[in-house]
């Protein structure tokens, strides 16, 4: 059964929320901190990240939402939701798509064939084929009119018309910028967005306008001033102005957070800074970003969490 993770690029807990990490020991998946000290034993199925205070947890095949005490809030109940975003969750009520609020009440009823969450007050929703944009009333603030649409970001929405190219809108539903884009990947971040222009990536800024010709054979979102770029299947960093601060040179890699990027050379990934300088050396065989100064990790099939001098505070187990 798959259950949906968060559209948003992000899953933010609240200021002053405790940060708490999912973990699985004997089959059953549980919460710890970030020293590493079981705060809900575990007892699920299945465990999310939190987002906004909640986290969603499987049992029975249902999935509900615990908070940080351990208490179940929202009974078990739904096959496929969201995490929390801007206070309210999308859910799956009979092959319908609705939102609920952190009571579980249902704010808006099961209506959309396919919903995402909330990004700036609006959410891209699915009626038959076409995609439009709601408020928190359930209200449509952009009619369905488009074949594909992503989350509002940094004030604008990539959205495609089948027969024509990708542009952008404002929150009007205006196109802002005209579409003339092959494609593009997800939004606006740090005031760039990146676009596909016949066989490469390259960046925008929000008039539209090129800031960093297309020439890579992928690209992504900026984060932290620096975006992973792949060339002939290497990955490297760019700063804004397309210079490489980072060579292509690694097999895999992801974006930087909290100072530092999990990277791949040959069968090993480790962690590097941002002159590209080991700070953890390639030992694990699976590895993600940093959150709350831990990150998850993975060697021989079993998860550990390790923080920022490679020190494991949860081993990897399962």
């Amino acid at each position: 059964m798959c259950k949906r993770e968060t559209a948003s690029k992000t899953c933010h807990d609240e200021t002053g929320q405790r940060k708490l990490y999912p973990v699985i020991l004997k089959s059953k998946w549980g919460y710890i901190d970030k020293i590493g000290k079981i705060v809900i034993p575990p007892q699920f199925e299945n465990a999310w990240q939190f987002c906004e205070g909640l986290a969603r947890i499987e049992i029975n095949g249902k999935v509900g939402y615990v908070e940080t005490t351990g208490k179940i809030v929202i009974n078990p109940q739904f096959d496929n939701v969201s995490g929390f975003s801007e206070g309210l969750a999308a859910v799956e009520i009979g092959g319908k798509w609705g939102y609920i609020n952190k009571k579980g009440k249902i704010v808006i009823n099961p209506q959309f064939d396919d919903a995402w969450d909330f990004s700036e007050g609006l959410a891209n929703v699915k009626i038959g084929y076409k995609w439009g944009y709601i408020d928190k009333t359930g209200r449509y603030v952009i009619n369905p009119q488009f074949d594909d649409a992503s989350y509002f970001s940094e004030g604008l929405a990539a959205v495609w018309i089948r027969g024509s190219n990708w542009g952008y809108i404002n929150k009007k539903g205006k196109i802002v910028i005209k579409p003339q884009f092959d494609d593009t990947w997800r939004g606006f971040s740090e005031g760039l967005a990146v676009v596909l222009i016949g066989d490469k990536w390259g960046y925008i800024d929000k008039t539209g306008k090129i800031v960093i010709k297309p020439q890579f054979d992928f690209a992504f979102d900026f984060s932290e001033g620096i975006a992973k770029v792949e060339i002939s299947k290497r990955f490297g960093y760019i700063d804004k102005t397309g210079r490489y601060i980072i060579n292509p040179q690694f097999d895999d890699a992801s974006d930087f957070s909290e100072g530092l990027a999990a990277v791949k050379h040959d069968k090993w990934w480790g962690y590097i800074d941002k002159t590209g300088k080991y700070v953890i050396e390639p030992q694990f065989d699976w590895a993600r970003d940093f959150s709350g100064g831990i990150a998850i990790v993975e060697v021989d099939d079993k998860y550990g969490y390790i923080d920022k001098t490679g020190k494991y505070i949860w081993n990897p187990i399962n």
